[in-house]
């Protein structure tokens, strides 16, 4: 039986999203918000030489050129001020979350509450600048090096650096805005709305190599029905849950006494959601990002990691799979689903697991569940992301065809519904209680008069 928030779930409809005043304002700020990124990756970085730039980007979109302008929203490919996108961000948060876990002191910080969250946030962004100001220099001198710059020198350098880590900066407090005065998912929403403005682009290149005949239509065939079974296949096991049987007492309350209530609790086969692909993504480019600009001026360190782990390579693969698995138990343990945390707040509220005592042996128990849980999510992220790639390498075909752009549409479209869904519930208690006060002021009767 549907519980009273799936059954107004259910009833939602364009007219309640007509009335949610709040909700329409935070839609339009987040699209707002998202056509100033969206501008800013056609802004280019000054002293780029257009021309050779667009024939780099042609040889190099294949290859690992191709998945940096993807998470850019090809902010890379033209050079923009966010080439760097968000992802000096998200390898701070890596080290960060990391250090969260095997560092005493950091390990303190986290049990401060909302004092400890706000320090580690501004660690986040101080990390965010040095791992920006370093990814920009480097591509800065491998621009210049690979004669891809209209005036070299130092005066470029310095101009590079300050305009690739300033946007993304500005790209960090857009995602900040959009989850605090916007529908959520800020950084997420920036992710998923670069990928998706590139895929017709991306659908069309991908055509044309058909007409060309470098596809044959049996591969071209054969790629769109491998996206439209891995799409279905991510929506199902997306939606999958587990839901762990939680019992309450009964209580007393003066002389009433009410009876015990039956509820569950749900536990998601992939509770990390898209967040183990972005991180698995984000450490495999980062030390290729520093030699995507400069041909063939790389040093030996950088030729070997360029052709170990180039996408499509065995040892590109089995690291994606390995950080993938990884990341999926870490972030589900550390981040998405703690079980202690979850266990205190049931025996806070007098729940329980039939069967099991309240505290830590529901929280061991709950954790044994989750572990379990995560060897069937982690092979399904990890097949989700390679199977794609596999393809994407084997045929030369776009990027944006590969599992993890398939896996952030999916989970970064699936989670913003929830969210609207969750302001237009939010709205539709507000109206019943409004109209049971007014109603409760209109029966109301009135004493007899004073004299």
């Amino acid at each position: 039986m549907a519980s009273a928030a799936e059954q107004m779930a259910s009833n939602l409809s364009w007219s309640t999203l007509g009335k949610a005043t709040e909700l329409r304002q935070r839609i339009f700020f987040t699209i707002g918000l998202l056509i100033v990124y969206r501008l800013g990756t056609y802004i280019p970085v000054p002293g780029i030489d257009s021309v050779a730039l667009q024939q780099f980007m042609d040889q190099a979109s294949q290859g690992i050129g191709g998945v940096l302008s993807m998470f850019t929203g090809g902010a890379l490919s033209r050079m923009g001020i966010f080439a760097l996108g968000i992802m000096p961000y998200i390898s701070a948060s890596i080290i960060v979350q990391l250090l969260g876990a095997m560092w005493e002191p950091m390990k303190q910080m986290k049990k401060e509450g909302e004092q400890g969250r706000k320090k580690i946030n501004q660690y986040t962004r101080y990390g965010t600048v040095v791992l920006a100001t370093f990814q920009a220099y480097g591509m800065a001198v491998g621009l210049q090096s690979g004669d891809l710059v209209t005036n070299p020198g130092p005066f470029f350098i310095a101009s590079a650096v300050i305009t690739l880590v300033g946007g993304t900066m500005f790209l960090l407090w857009l995602g900040e805005q959009i989850t605090a005065r916007g529908i959520g998912n800020g950084i997420s929403l920036i992710i998923f709305v670069g990928i998706i403005a590139e895929l017709p682009a991306a659908f069309g290149q991908f055509l044309e190599q058909g007409r060309t005949g470098a596809l044959s239509a049996g591969v071209i065939l054969g790629v769109i029905a491998m996206l439209l079974v891995t799409l279905a296949f991510v929506v199902f096991m997306e939606r999958s849950l587990r839901k762990v049987h939680i019992q309450y007492p009964r209580r007393q309350v003066g002389m009433k006494v009410y009876d015990g209530g039956q509820s569950h609790l749900p536990i998601k086969v992939n509770p990390a959601g898209v967040i183990p692909a972005i991180f698995a993504s984000a450490l495999l480019l980062l030390p290729t990002t520093l030699s995507t600009f400069s041909g063939n001026q790389t040093g030996p360190v950088m030729s070997f990691l360029l052709a170990w782990f180039g996408p499509g390579q065995p040892a590109y693969l089995a690291f994606f799979t390995f950080m993938i698995v990884f990341f999926t138990y870490f972030y589900t343990k550390e981040v998405a689903f703690k079980t202690d945390e979850v266990a205190d707040n049931l025996k806070n509220q007098n729940g329980f697991i039939p069967g099991i005592r309240p505290g830590a042996k529901t929280a061991e128990y709950l954790d044994y569940v989750v572990t379990r849980l995560l060897v069937l999510g982690s092979a399904y992220l990890a097949l989700v992301c390679l199977v794609p790639e596999i393809f994407r390498s084997q045929f030369a075909i776009t990027a944006y065809f590969g599992g993890t752009s398939i896996l952030i549409i999916v989970s970064v479209g699936m989670d913003t519904i929830q969210q609207v869904q969750s302001h237009l519930l939010a709205h539709q208690y507000e109206g019943l209680l409004e109209k049971s006060q007014l109603r409760g002021k209109k029966n109301r009767k009135k004493g007899p008069a004073r004299k």
